[in-house]
Order: C-alpha cells, then sequence, then structure tokens
C-alpha cells in the first residue's frame, strides 16, 4: 500500500492558515467550521510527520518546518494555478501547438497570409507548418503527426472531419504566343486535339485535368507530370501543352503583362473546393475551431477577389 500524500485541499488550506494567522479568520475566509480546518491542519502533519503550526495567544506561529513547507506549498499551489489557465486557454483555443500541414498546390499561396493573421490574433498560438504531396499528409493526419491539413476536398475517410473553406477557379494557361491566348474565354472544343499537362496521380487536381481532357478530346500527357504548380508552368511556357491552374496560384506567380504564360478563364466555369481536414479523435476541437475562424477571415479578405469563401 502507497504512503498517503498531501491533497491540493490540504495544502490550500495550510496556506491560508498560515496568510490568516489565526484559524478563525482562515476558517471564516474558507467556509469552514475551526474544527474540520483543524483536522485538515493534523491530517497534514500526520502526512508530512512534522509539526507546521504552533497556537500561541495571538494566533498561529509556524514551526521552522512549518515555514519551510509553506514555500513549497505556495509553488505548488501556484503551478496547479497555471495549469488551470493554460487549460482554459486550451480550451478557449487561444494557446498551445497547433501543427499543420497543407498541399504543395496550395500551401504557398495560402499559408503566409493565414499564419500572419493568426499571430496577430493569437500570438500565444504556436504554428507548426509545412507543405507536401496530399496522400502522404493525409496518412501523417491520421497517425496524429499533423493536427490539420488544408487540401482540396473531397476526401473521403470515415476517420476524418472535412470542413470546406472556399472554391478556387481553375484557369487554362497556355504559352504566351499560342493561339488560345488571345481568346477571353475559352470553350471546351477549343481543347480539342490538345496536349494536357498535369500533376501526378496523387493530386486531386488531375483527376480534373484528366476529366477535361476526355470531354474536351484533348491528349493528356501521360509521358509527362509535372511535381509542381511551377513546372507545370515552365512546361507550358515551352509550347509542351496546357494545363489547369488554380487562381490563388495564379495570382501570386502568374504575371498578367508580362508573364511567360498567359490564364485564361473556361466558359461556364471550372472550379476545385478547399476545405480544412482533422481526425474526429482529435483533443484540440477548440483550437480546430478557432483555426478554421481565422482561415475564413483571411478567405473573404484577403482572397475575396479571387474565391468564394464557403460557410459551413
Amino acid at each position: 500500500m502507497q504512503d498517503p500524500l498531501p491533497t491540493l485541499k490540504q495544502l490550500r488550506y495550510f496556506a491560508v492558515l498560515a496568510q490568516c494567522g489565526q484559524y478563525r479568520r482562515a476558517a471564516e475566509q474558507l467556509d469552514l467550521s475551526q474544527p474540520s480546518l483543524s483536522q485538515q491542519i493534523t491530517a497534514l502533519e500526520s502526512t508530512l510527520e512534522v509539526a507546521l503550526v504552533e497556537r500561541g495567544r495571538r494566533g498561529v506561529v509556524l514551526t521552522p518546518a512549518g515555514r519551510e513547507v509553506l514555500g513549497h506549498c505556495q509553488g505548488i499551489l501556484d503551478g496547479v494555478e497555471q495549469l488551470m489557465g493554460l487549460s482554459q486557454s486550451l480550451q478557449e483555443g487561444v494557446s498551445g501547438t497547433l501543427r499543420l500541414a497543407a498541399t504543395s498546390t496550395i500551401g504557398p499561396y495560402v499559408l503566409p497570409q493565414l499564419l500572419r493573421h493568426l499571430h496577430a490574433v493569437h500570438p500565444d498560438l504556436k504554428l507548426l507548418a509545412r507543405d507536401g504531396a496530399p496522400a502522404e499528409l493525409l496518412e501523417e493526419l491520421k497517425t496524429g503527426r499533423h493536427d490539420l491539413v488544408l487540401a482540396q476536398l473531397p476526401v473521403r475517410s470515415d476517420d476524418l472531419v472535412s470542413v470546406p473553406l472556399y472554391r478556387e477557379p481553375l484557369l487554362l494557361a497556355v504559352a504566351r504566343d499560342h493561339p488560345l491566348a488571345g481568346k477571353a474565354l475559352i470553350e471546351k472544343h477549343d481543347l480539342e486535339g490538345l496536349d494536357m499537362l498535369s500533376l501526378g496521380a496523387t493530386y486531386a487536381l488531375k483527376t480534373q485535368i484528366a476529366r477535361l481532357s476526355a470531354d474536351a478530346g484533348a491528349n493528356l500527357r501521360d509521358d509527362y507530370e509535372g511535381t509542381s504548380l511551377d513546372a507545370l508552368r515552365q512546361m507550358v511556357a515551352m509550347n509542351m501543352g496546357v494545363t489547369l491552374l488554380p487562381s490563388l496560384y495564379v495570382r501570386s506567380e502568374v504575371h498578367e503583362t508580362d508573364g511567360d504564360v498567359v490564364v485564361v478563364p473556361m466558359k461556364g466555369g471550372l472550379y476545385r473546393t478547399v476545405g480544412l481536414l482533422w481526425r474526429k479523435t482529435s483533443g484540440k476541437p477548440a483550437l480546430m475551431r478557432r483555426f478554421r475562424d481565422a482561415a475564413e477571415t483571411v478567405v473573404s479578405d484577403v482572397f475575396k477577389d479571387r474565391v468564394t469563401a464557403l460557410r459551413p
């Protein structure tokens, strides 16, 4: 059987008694009877096997051991108070660490603004961020390496919660001297017979490009798959084919007047949906909500000219 340990209640009672200097005043402050308070102090002395207080005519006098114990006691109580404060902050989602990942077709063009906003609003919230390929990030999310992943939806998984953030236009990118570069709007039949370039199969964007190619009678090149949007853009600039580029990438990397490619919208519009994913079993629901709120604010305020915010 383990030796008994002091309780937080006993330590608190002892600290209040030492501060008040009298059993009567301490009992009143603690809303206890004097006998109950005396019993708790006696129990604490028994557990510690030292005398903590002496009763005098003018009240309570701490023994040398009592003075030593009081210093440690106050440190423990202060630590518990800090712990409860931290717990409240974590429940409110304003402190702690959030591990965030984003797919490489999204992260570089969204995360800087998002992290800047979060740091300004919640300076005590520590963020760890990285980007990568979708399949890799989602697997790491499931195994607990990340708390949140920003990715293209839909993602079908019984283990994850998904919340859509915005709908983003996809624009056709062609070389500056391409015959379609001068058009204001591209129709599907304009793509017939053209070579289409795409990212690898792990990216949801590949599925959309493949579907467009099939519908329009274009040739989806299977001898080359880009590893990044930059790589795709450079291939397009060399007239090796055309492709679809997300609007926020275009906003960041494509110069309208002197860029190496020209982007043109598709008739009827082509879009992708981007959202947040986290584990259903995550122990940080408040932090998730804070991040989602911040992301919605940035989308509405910073990117409103390029994407459409989607409220859950």
